[in-house]
């Protein structure tokens, strides 16, 4: 798994998710002494970090009358409401303090701007705007990819179907993920990822 081709991306290890954060996801606290250990064995690291403006279009609280985890249309598509999570420069949007983020080479961060949620970690949710991650990883000869993360069937699922059309070879690594699980979103998810060609081992 070392070998200089492959790249280890760590989605949104952030203490927002795991437990006490805004948007904590169940066992999110779990993965990261094995991401840890697995960022070990890649020579390329890359980090996401959702870092969200206050008042972020997906956040519930930026619509009058309207509560977290409902759907609304935006011009983009559906958009799920969430609460006020990963606000830049807060707690909430560090990296958990017990995740080994020295050996990151890089850090994407997602989400920053106001009009437009960033699931991906290739792309925004438009499917157009680029993170430039694809770039980058081309630039290291990087062809295949293995994520690891929070939450699965969110920005973990998102960022492998995206790096799968991306003409990557696309890992998930289901041990060291956790899922929200929100009204089948983990089951859709699955299928999607399934129908991309990506491995979930």
């Amino acid at each position: 798994m070392n070998s200089k081709n492959q790249a280890l991306i760590v989605i949104d290890a952030q203490n927002d998710f795991c437990s006490g954060g805004a948007l904590a996801v169940a066992g999110g606290d779990d993965v990261v002494a094995g991401i840890n250990a697995e960022m070990r064995k890649f020579n390329t690291v890359v980090f996401t970090q959702d870092w969200h403006p206050e008042s972020h279009s997906s956040f519930a609280s930026s619509h009058s009358g309207m509560a977290a985890y409902e759907v609304i249309e935006m011009p983009y598509g559906r958009q799920i409401l969430w609460p006020d999570h990963c606000v830049q420069g807060s707690k909430g949007a560090a990296f958990h303090p017990s995740l080994e983020s020295n050996l990151a080479q890089n850090i994407i961060r997602k989400g920053f701007r106001r009009g437009i949620d960033s699931y991906s970690a290739f792309f925004e949710n438009d499917h157009e705007t680029a993170t430039g991650l694809t770039g980058y990883l081309k630039s290291r000869d990087v062809s295949g990819v293995t994520l690891v993360g929070l939450a699965l069937d969110f920005c973990v699922a998102f960022s492998a179907v995206d790096a799968a059309s991306e003409g990557f070879d696309v890992t998930v690594i289901s041990s060291l993920t956790r899922a929200i699980d929100l009204d089948g979103s983990l089951e859709r998810a699955m299928n999607r990822m399934n129908e991309a060609g990506v491995k979930v081992v």
